[in-house]
């Protein structure tokens, strides 16, 4: 299982909690919008090569197969998702508290804003079995990240969860799912829904301070919830440039 830090074409951020455009060759841009729109099998490599406008074998030349355009943006994902909650524990240091905390953040983030990637995942049924395989080892890696901070953290009384697999597959199903409803121009920004995600998660590992309301989050605040700004772009609004035909 590679779990090295993303050789893909997008590079990780400076800083976990940073977010430009979303750079994606133009083929895997309009790749990622098809399947979302309509589907994986619902998708025909005609219908990618039309909306870049080059031809099928032009498509050929950089891309095998549907199916290689697919795995790529998978793994393209959750190799971001990873080096990102590299970045957040390592900022936590030894404290389960603050490394647990800042994955959990960084995860909803990602979800927040690469929401168009991330929602991929619900194709992972559409990977044949070498790539299905490749891409469940590396979000197993993600898993065991969590719970190996979770058990530190019941090792020194900070988490209490008698079920710790069974609460971190729920606090990643939880996070997750922020890519199916997040909107750029909701009442709340990517940061506030991060952080009530990093409270609901402690709560599900049974951190004791989010019963008793002493727990100083490890994060920066966004406690104001916004009113929606129409101006606003969506995320992960890019213009894809041209392909050579």
């Amino acid at each position: 299982m590679n779990t090295e830090p993303s050789q893909d074409p997008t590079p990780p951020a400076a800083h976990w909690r940073s977010y430009g455009p979303l750079d994606l060759h133009p083929i895997l841009l309009h790749a990622m919008e098809a399947f979302n729109e309509q589907g994986y099998h619902g998708t025909s490599v005609r219908d990618i090569a039309g909306r870049v406008g080059v031809t099928v074998p032009a498509l050929y030349y950089h891309y095998a197969n549907k199916q290689a355009l697919l795995a790529t943006l998978l793994e393209t994902s959750i190799k971001d998702v990873l080096d990102r909650c590299r970045s957040a524990a390592g900022e936590g240091g030894d404290d389960p508290l603050a490394r647990f905390s800042g994955m959990v953040e960084s995860i909803v983030l990602y979800m927040a804003h690469r929401r168009r990637l991330a929602f991929l995942d619900t194709e992972i049924r559409s990977l044949e079995p070498e790539n299905r395989a490749r891409y469940v080892a590396l979000r197993d890696y993600l898993e065991h990240m969590l719970l190996d901070t979770v058990e530190a953290g019941r090792a020194q009384g900070v988490f209490t969860t008698p079920i710790p697999a069974d609460a971190v597959r729920s606090v990643l199903i939880m996070c997750q799912g922020v890519a199916n409803w997040f909107r750029a121009d909701g009442p709340l920004s990517a940061e506030e829904v991060a952080e009530r995600h990093v409270l609901l998660s402690l709560g599900t590992v049974g951190h004791p301070g989010v019963v008793t309301g002493a727990t100083t989050l490890p994060l920066p605040r966004h406690s104001s919830p916004r009113a929606p700004s129409p101006a606003r772009a969506p995320a992960d609004r890019d213009t894809a440039p041209p392909v050579p035909r």
